[in-house]
């Protein structure tokens, strides 16, 4: 008989062999949100929503003035077209002189992904403008991109713009996507929880902070401080990122047997033997069973991009009041406290026959300060242009639904960290390293309960595999 961590390795070997389309490792998008992690769907901003149409038809949508230049756009997330749609009015108003009528087709996201690849290939039938998620993005970068370079017009906004963010759409020094937001890494406590245990959440500063309250935590109520991911590696990439390593090398050669990343595992692992930290039911925080964890008050912390508060809002409105965002835990004070997790970089295709009107509009839309209060108001992302974080108008807004949500402001939050947002870069090997870890290597640690050097190197034997 196959004993199950082998049939476990089996699979998982399988499935790091064939496609691993739409997954992106840690720092980048997953599943349900188009978000987050590898079991999920798409970050569609991975993050960026659980609402996307994964399996609905394509929705049609025009914006703008019908008399304008015609510029098509695709996208896998329908509130991105939301998005879009209030930001070709504002142009428009803006420059009338120059006015745009924007066709908008929301696509599933693999088909979405799909199509735009054939297209771009084959040389005719892409849009001129595309949001591409983050894990999909280095596909579109492999020999010569069929994509315009935004260099030139990001450069007005440079000095306003997170650069970590743009550097995930990066390429020879030339800027081919722009990002929706930053994904900035942080940790939401459940304040009544702790409270309750005798915890103050605002004494976490360190992993043995960490450790120390969760296991006071589960000592008072047998339940648990955080989670032990087997399904997405949202806290594997900001702890990496604290120790100033990555999942990948310079030249982005897999680097996953590193001494950072068996302090990474085996810390976690201490985590969870001490009780702090527990696997929760769909093998992460963004999916609707954790959703009912987090609800029925069994998990009291989450640590997870900023993204993730849209997720409180959506499915778990009666924690309102109740949770607190606070920068994440460290393995010492002094190291940066977050990383981006997730993204959506959009381009403007080379097939765009108005490619520069396209680009400015792109650039109005994803980094002017216009277009980041949208991005937080529509989409409640962390804007990627920090001169929003300063606008207290936008930020202290009463009658913001995040804003009323959670107990402290999240932009006093982002403020705290603004120079500590570190990059876990996303690269053509990234999607094999992130199945490889999400479906055999977090298991056979925290289900398993194999050895955190073992379940290493299995994981680089299958990862070297997988990229063969």
């Amino acid at each position: 008989m196959v004993k199950m961590k082998t049939f476990k390795r089996l699979m998982g070997l399988i499935l790091a062999t064939s496609v691993t389309t739409g997954l992106m490792v840690g720092c980048g998008s997953s599943g349900n949100s188009g978000t987050g992690s590898s079991n999920s769907s798409s970050e569609s901003d991975s993050d960026e929503t659980s609402d996307e149409s994964s399996e609905e038809e394509a929705q049609i949508l025009t914006a703008g003035d019908e008399n304008g230049t015609e510029l098509e756009m695709w996208t896998f997330v329908e509130l991105h077209a939301q998005f879009y749609q209030e930001m070709v009015k504002e142009w428009n108003e803006q420059n009338p002189d120059k006015t745009i009528n924007l066709k908008l087709t929301v696509l599933p996201y693999g088909d979405m992904h799909t199509k735009l690849q054939s297209s771009l290939l084959a040389g005719k039938g892409a849009p001129d403008l595309c949001d591409i998620e983050v894990g999909q993005f280095p596909n579109f970068l492999k020999g010569v991109p069929q994509l315009e370079t935004l260099t030139d017009v990001v450069e007005p906004y440079k000095d306003s713009i997170v650069e970590s963010r743009l550097n995930l759409y990066s390429s020879d020094g030339e800027v081919y996507g722009l990002p929706t937001h930053v994904g900035a890494t942080v940790a939401f406590y459940n304040t009544e929880l702790l409270e309750a245990a005798g915890i103050d959440y605002t004494t976490i500063k360190t992993w043995d902070d960490f450790k120390e309250a969760g296991s006071k935590y589960y000592d008072a109520t047998g339940k648990y401080l955080g989670t032990a991911d087997t399904g997405s590696i949202w806290t594997e990439s900001l702890m990496i990122s604290e120790l100033g390593s990555d999942y990948t090398d310079d030249k982005g050669n897999p680097q996953i047997d590193t001494p950072e990343m068996e302090k990474v595992l085996t810390t976690l692992k201490d985590l969870q033997d001490s009780n702090a930290i527990a696997t929760i039911a769909g093998g992460q925080p963004d999916n609707e069973e954790a959703f009912g964890e987090y609800n029925n008050g069994n998990y009291a912390c989450a640590i997870m991009p900023m993204w993730y508060m849209s997720r409180f809002i959506n499915y778990m409105p009666e924690l309102s009041g109740k949770i607190a965002i606070a920068p994440a835990p460290v393995f010492e004070e002094g190291q940066d406290r977050s990383v981006g997790g997730g993204g959506t970089g959009t381009v403007v295709t080379n097939q765009c026959e108005s490619k520069d009107l396209a680009k400015e509009f792109l650039a109005f839309a994803k980094l002017s300060e216009e277009g980041n209060i949208k991005v937080w108001e529509i989409l409640g992302f962390d804007p990627v242009n920090t001169a929003v974080w300063d606008n207290e108008e936008v930020t202290n807004n009463p009658d913001n639904q995040y804003v009323q949500y959670f107990q402290n402001n999240p932009f006093d939050v982002l403020k705290e960290i603004r120079d500590e947002i570190g990059l876990c870069k996303v690269v053509a090997n990234s999607p094999s390293i992130n199945e490889v870890f999400c479906t055999t290597t977090l298991n056979s640690i925290f289900e398993d309960g194999e050895s955190v050097q073992d379940a290493l190197d299995y994981a680089k034997d299958e990862v070297d595999n997988a990229i063969q």
